[in-house]
C-alpha cells in the first residue's frame, strides 16, 4: 500500500500543448507519454478544441469539478460529461474534440496503453466504512470530496486528491470518510499474451 499525496504530483504540458496536465501517477515509473503502460492524470480544460492523439491507447475521462464538456468523438453522437455523469471510455487514437458547456472543468484521465494493459474507473460516495482490494492488479483510489481515514495499524488520512494505491498481494484497505468522501475507484491489469 503506497500513499500519493497531492502536493508531490508532476505538472507537465499537454501533448498538443493546449495546457498542462498533473500526473498523479504512472507505470512503468518515471515513463513519457510515448512509453507507458498505465497513466492517470487531471488536467484544467479552459478552452474548447480537439483532444490530443494517443495511437494505441485506451482512455477514460471523468468531470471533477465545473459545468462539465460535450465530447464529439468521431463515429459516435456527441456525449455529454459532467460532474454527475459515469465515467466516459473512448479511444485514444480517435479523433475527439471538446466543448465546454459553462466554462472551465478540471478533468480525470486515465489511459492504459491497448493489448498490454486494460482499466475500469467507477465513482464511489463513501457514506460509510467500506472496504477496497486490488482485484488482480494495480487499484489507484483517488479521494475528491471530502477527506478520507485509512484504517490500519497506522490510521492515515487522505485529504482532497490524495491517492491510495493497492498492489495486487495488499491487504484490503478499509476506507472510512470523514464528513461524506467521493472517490474515483480505478482498476489497472495486465493482458496475458495469447499463447
Amino acid at each position: 500500500m503506497r500513499i500519493l499525496r497531492a502536493a508531490g504530483y508532476r505538472v507537465m504540458p499537454w501533448k498538443n500543448g493546449g495546457g498542462t496536465t498533473t500526473e498523479i501517477a504512472v507505470s512503468p515509473d518515471g515513463a513519457g507519454l510515448g512509453d507507458f503502460d498505465w497513466r492517470i492524470s487531471m488536467a484544467r480544460v479552459e478552452t474548447s478544441g480537439p483532444f490530443s492523439s494517443f495511437i494505441g491507447i485506451d482512455r477514460t475521462l471523468s468531470v471533477l469539478e465545473g459545468e462539465g464538456i460535450v465530447l464529439d468523438i468521431a463515429g459516435q453522437p456527441p456525449a455529454r460529461l459532467t460532474a454527475a455523469s459515469a465515467p466516459l471510455s473512448f479511444p485514444g487514437d480517435v479523433p475527439t474534440s471538446a466543448t465546454l458547456i459553462d466554462g472551465p472543468i478540471i478533468d480525470l484521465n486515465v489511459m492504459t496503453r491497448r493489448g498490454r494493459m486494460s482499466h475500469t474507473v467507477e465513482r464511489l460516495s463513501l457514506m460509510r466504512a467500506t472496504e477496497i482490494e486490488a482485484k488482480g492488479g494495480t487499484t489507484l483510489v483517488l479521494v475528491v470530496g471530502g477527506s478520507v481515514k485509512v484504517a490500519s495499524d497506522n490510521p492515515t488520512a487522505l485529504g482532497p486528491l490524495d491517492a491510495l494505491i493497492l498492489e495486487r498481494h495488499s491487504p484490503k484497505a478499509r476506507l472510512e470518510p470523514e464528513g461524506q468522501g467521493l472517490l474515483f475507484v480505478i482498476g489497472l491489469s495486465g493482458i496475458a499474451a495469447n499463447g
